[in-house]
Formats: structure tokens, sequence, C-alpha cells
């Protein structure tokens, strides 16, 4: 489904849409990023138990996020300096963790076009590797290792998956993961992007 809206909305800015509509895709792009920001509040809010066994697992929990946010983070930064891009635009693409909807739409709103477009892009094929790794990381690798490679996206599409592959105790795991880089991504996407070097 995400490949194909990404298709059929090419389609559509090439062949459908007039170029009159240009000036009013920037509001409709702000004004579902903020819907979309309410749903993630909302959905957080509702998670009463999930929060309960968080406050029972103490802060070493917050541990992960913050490896898979720093692997994130070098792996964008080595990635960039392979294929020639400059430190701050590889690690704003990374610092989007997966959620792609948003970073896509930072980095091109404060930043450019095609950066963005890039950093949608490349967490959408996060996303989409996620799905196909996950279940061979966490048999092969192990169960805290299957919730890196989702990123963001483990508090909601890639739950289910991991939950599957793992058990209960990694979901919760997970959604802590998930919210945790949720929250970091409208921080250091435009703290990366601003980045002089």
């Amino acid at each position: 489904m995400i490949l194909g809206a990404v298709a059929v909305g090419i389609a559509a800015g090439y062949w459908l849409l007039p170029e009159v509509m240009g000036p009013y895709l920037n509001p409709i792009t702000t004004t579902s990023l903020y819907l979309l920001l309410f749903g993630i509040g909302i959905d957080l809010g509702r998670q009463r138990e999930v929060w309960g066994k968080l406050w029972s697992m103490g802060w070493k929990v917050l541990l992960l996020p913050v490896l898979v946010a720093l692997g994130s983070l070098a792996g964008a930064a080595l990635s960039g300096l392979i294929l020639g891009l400059p430190f701050n635009e590889s690690t704003a693409i990374g610092a989007g963790f997966g959620w792609y909807s948003l970073s896509g739409v930072l980095i091109a709103e404060i930043y450019h076009v095609e950066t963005g477009a890039l950093a949608f892009m490349t967490n959408v094929a996060r996303e989409l590797l996620t799905f196909l790794s996950v279940p061979l990381v966490a048999r092969y690798i192990g169960r805290f290792s299957a919730v890196a490679p989702g990123g963001a996206t483990t508090m909601d599409t890639t739950l289910p998956l991991i939950t599957k592959a793992t058990d209960a105790d990694m979901a919760v795991i997970a959604f802590i993961n998930g919210s945790v880089l949720s929250t970091l991504v409208p921080l250091l996407v435009p703290f990366f992007i601003h980045l002089k070097f």
C-alpha cells in the first residue's frame, strides 16, 4: 500500500494535477502532519497498560532506543560518506528512524524538496526492510535485536510483526522504543539538517 500510494502520487503529480494546485500542497501536507501527530498522541494516551509496564521496568528500558538511535545515525553518516552526501543531509535522513511521513516533510519544508524526497524513500525502504528482516533477526540474532530495524515504527506499523516474531514482553519494549524514537524525530531531523559540516 505504501509503494502504491507513492506511485499514485507521482503519477497524479506528473499527469493529473495542474500547476495551479502547487501552492495548496504545502498547507495540505502540513495539516495532515498535524493530524497524524495528534492521532499518535491519542494512541499513546490510550495505552495505559503499556505505561504501567514501562514504569515497572525502570530507566534501563531507555537504553535500547538510545542504542538504536546511535546505530541509525552512525550508519547514515557512513552511508552518506560512501555515497557522497553531505553529513548534515545523511544524518538528518537517518534521524527519521523510519518515520517517513514526518522526516520527508520536515526536510522538504526546512531544507530542500529533493532531500525531503530522498528522506521519504529511504525511510519507506527502512520500514519495508523491517517487514522482511524482523523474523530472521529474531530467530538468528535475538529478541532485542529484532526491535532495532523498525526504529520509530516499532510503536505502530511494525509492532504486530515484532510481537509475533518474539513475545509480549518484547512488544512493550518495542512500543517504548518506537515512542522514544518518534519523540526524537522532530527534534533531531531539524538539528542535523542545520549543521554546517
